[in-house]
Formats: structure tokens, sequence, C-alpha cells
């Protein structure tokens, strides 16, 4: 397996941004992002979508030079057009100003229409709780899940994130709405491995775990089964309501690439508006204590709480090398003129 370190990696997908139209700037800001997620094992959102958010960019479906509008600011609200600018850029605008309102409030929402795909949503989670912030974001995208009871696409696997900051490692909760994303697939595949549960459909309509099976049918595997589809839905019509955007069955019709012209919330909230520090800590470390004292259904794998796996992962990546796939690595070195 070949490892490459962060600084190589984020100075390649810079010089891929760049050379793509994007501004020295932004170009530095997003390949940070996209370095961190392969940084953190999430592969799939991170050097692996370098290629397609290039290609959006050479085909106008992400506009390089777009910046946010405020649109409204009603109460401890605010809600923008992203105009299809980069959607990590945008993201991180809007978690910025969410949390901005909630140190003067107590709490802050900030929505988005029209913006693009945010990538890895966890880093906007992380982005909020460094800063010491809880924060609660999701967005919708377009058709790419089956409701439940269904065989062909016509909900988003509108992906949700909690964070909680704690100085000994952040709380964070990233996930899909689906038992694993198509990102996931895609990197089991590359692997030649299958999935540890199983995580949709065939064309027979049976469940598998064989990534290249779901991958054919498009029938990704909601959490929990029906409870998932509706929790998909409801993100989705919420994320269009609050930011007065598109939901999954209007980007449908635009189609304008993975995510183009989705809606997006980000609420950050600060802990110590009613709470001490002492309070904080002691709930977050009983609930912790309590998880890591839980007795093993199997003693060799290890109960973590979220995020911790993705801790973990950092810290040995950036000791050892971020892994990538030889093929894709060779392939974003070439956009980057390497």
């Amino acid at each position: 397996m070949t490892r490459v370190s962060f600084d190589e990696m984020k100075s390649t997908i810079k010089k891929a941004f760049v050379i793509a139209g994007m501004s020295e700037i932004k170009a530095d800001v997003c390949a940070r992002v996209h370095t961190e997620s392969s940084r953190d094992g999430v592969y799939s959102h991170g050097l692996n979508r370098v290629e397609r958010f290039v290609d959006y960019l050479i085909k106008r479906l992400v506009d390089a030079n777009a910046e946010p509008s405020l649109i409204s600011t009603p109460g401890v609200m605010e809600v923008y057009n992203g105009n299809m600018g980069p959607g990590i850029l945008n993201a991180k605008f809007a978690m910025n100003r969410a949390s901005e309102i909630a140190k003067k409030n107590g709490l802050g929402l900030v929505s988005l229409n029209n913006t693009t795909h945010w990538m890895r949503g966890g880093a906007y989670g992380w982005q909020a709780a460094e800063n010491g912030y809880v924060a609660i974001c999701w967005t919708n995208t377009e058709s790419c899940m089956p409701p439940w009871g269904a065989k062909s696409c016509s909900v988003g696997n509108n992906p949700f994130i909690m964070a909680i900051p704690r100085k000994e490692g952040h709380v964070v909760l990233d996930m899909a709405m689906s038992q694993y994303s198509y990102g996931k697939l895609q990197v089991t595949r590359l692997k030649n491995k299958k999935l540890p549960y199983p995580g949709g459909f065939d064309n027979n309509g049976n469940l598998t775990d064989d990534p290249v099976s779901i991958e054919e049918s498009r029938r990704i595997l909601p959490i929990g089964y029906w409870k998932g589809s509706g929790f998909s839905i409801m993100l989705d019509l919420i994320a269009a309501l609050l930011s007065g955007g598109l939901s999954t069955s209007g980007i449908d019709k635009l189609n304008r690439g993975s995510c183009g012209s989705c809606s997006q919330v980000f609420i950050a909230i600060d802990p110590l508006k009613n709470n001490t520090q002492e309070f904080v800590d002691n709930i977050l470390n009983g609930t912790i204590g309590q998880l890591k004292s839980s007795v093993r259904a199997n003693e060799n794998e290890k109960i973590y709480y979220p995020g911790e796996q993705s801790l973990k992962t950092r810290k040995e990546n950036m000791s050892l090398g971020i892994p990538v796939d030889d093929d894709i690595w060779t392939r974003v070195k070439s956009l980057a003129n390497l």
C-alpha cells in the first residue's frame, strides 16, 4: 500500500484545483479539507473526490469564484444563497456564521440554498467543535436511494452530523442515511472486499454485502430500514423549508451534478451559555466511561465513542502517511501536472 504525506497530498490537490480555475487562497482551503478527510480515513470524500470536483469546475457546475450572498436574517437565523460556489467554502462560511451568532445568542442557525457538494460533512462538525460549539448540520442531495418499499431512487442519502467539543477528543457523529454511502461502497470495492454487514440489494432484490452488486442495482439500504427512509425525507423537507431552497425533487429536475443546487442547514450552540465547563466535562466523561465499561460482544473489538476512530486513524496516518489508491493518486497528480 502506498502512503503519502499530508503536505504532499495537500499541495498536489491544491495545484489541481488552481489549474482547474480556483484562486490560490480558495484552492488551499479546499485542498486542506480534502486532505484532512483522507487523513481521518474518509478516503471516499477526500482524495477520491478530487477528480469529480475538478470535472465540475471545468464544466462550470461549480462556480470557482462565487461567494454566498445574504438573503434574510430572521432572528438568530441567517439565510444565504450559495450561488453554486464551492460547497466546502460555502459550508465553512455557514458554520462559522452560525458559531458567531451562537457566541452572542447561545444558538445560531444558518441555512444555504443553491449550494454544491460539501464533500465530507463531518468536516463542519469538527470545525465547530474545535471552536467550542455543539453542532448539528445536514444537507439534502439528489435522488440516490430508494424509499422503503421501492426499488427506484427518489430520496436523497442526506448526510447528518452532530458534534460536541471535548478537550480529550471531540465527540462527532457523521453519518449518511444509508447503511453505507456510495463512497464507502467504492472504497470497499477498490480493496476487493465485502462489506461487514449487508448494505443494499442486488438486482434480484436480495440483501447483499457485495459492494459491486449494490452499485449496479443502486439500491442502497436505508439505516434502520423504513426509519432511515423517513429520517431522510424529513431532513430533505426541513432543509428546503429553512433555506428557501430546493428539495430532492427539485434538485433532480435541474441535473447539475451530485448535490448541485442543494439545501443545507448549520446549527451551532454554545454549551457554556447555560452550563459550567465542569458540568459539561462530567456529562461527557461519565457517558464515555460507561460506554468503555460495557461488556464487549467480541473481546477482540474495542468499543468506540463517535469520532474516536477518526482520531485514531488521524494519528496513524499523520505518522505513517495517508494511504492512497495508486490509480487514483496517479490521476490526481496528472491533474496537477505532476
